[in-house]
């Protein structure tokens, strides 16, 4: 009996480790494992028994937000309409960056430090490269974009629509106005009339 109350602890912990964390990222405020265990109520040795650094927490936090945008984007898979697939898929990731302050950091991470984030990376890579490879085969975007475009491009419009929105609350249209500008330069152009 011991065992399964140690267990409900340690999970109710984690869940407060988790929360903490959440609250200090959306804040703008560092994740430092020490202030996050002051902040939880639970000893610093507690933290670091779930979390060996503060980049494996930082992915945590980031986890359910990557596998939204996995769901989403198999569900753009299915779409047959390739330009409206692609730009769903992008918009749906930039709106993501700028509502879920953890997914910047971990989606422009060199490494990562837990394997679902790679997993989970890996993943957004590959729906995003098949999405642009449609694209691209059905002439509606140029063919000279990358699949390695992508990442840098998102990131570059979530970063500029943090830095040159009003309130917080603006964000998430300025980087569809930011998005849908880049998504009209990325289409082929009409053939000469």
């Amino acid at each position: 009996m011991a065992t399964a109350r140690q267990r409900t602890d340690a999970a109710r912990n984690r869940e407060r480790i988790v929360a903490v964390a959440r609250g200090l990222v959306d804040e703008g405020t560092p994740l430092q494992l020490n202030d996050v265990a002051r902040r939880a109520g639970v000893g610093v040795g507690t933290v670091y028994r779930h979390f060996p650094t503060a980049e494996a927490l930082l992915e945590t936090v980031a986890t359910t937000c990557l596998e939204d945008l996995v769901e989403h984007g198999e569900q753009a898979l299915t779409d047959t309409d390739t330009r409206r697939a692609l730009e769903g898929f992008l918009i749906r990731t930039v709106e993501a960056q700028v509502a879920d302050a953890s997914l910047s950091p971990v989606a422009a991470a060199p490494t990562d430090t837990l394997p679902r984030t790679t997993e989970l990376k890996r993943s957004l890579l590959e729906i995003g490269s098949t999405l642009l490879d449609r694209a691209r085969r059905a002439g509606v975007v140029r063919p000279d974009l990358a699949a390695t475009d992508l990442v840098p491009l998102m990131c570059g419009i979530a970063y500029a629509a943090q830095v040159h929105s009003g309130a917080p609350t603006d964000r998430a249209a300025t980087a569809r106005r930011y998005l849908t500008t880049l998504l009209d330069g990325l289409r082929t152009p009409a053939p000469p009339g």
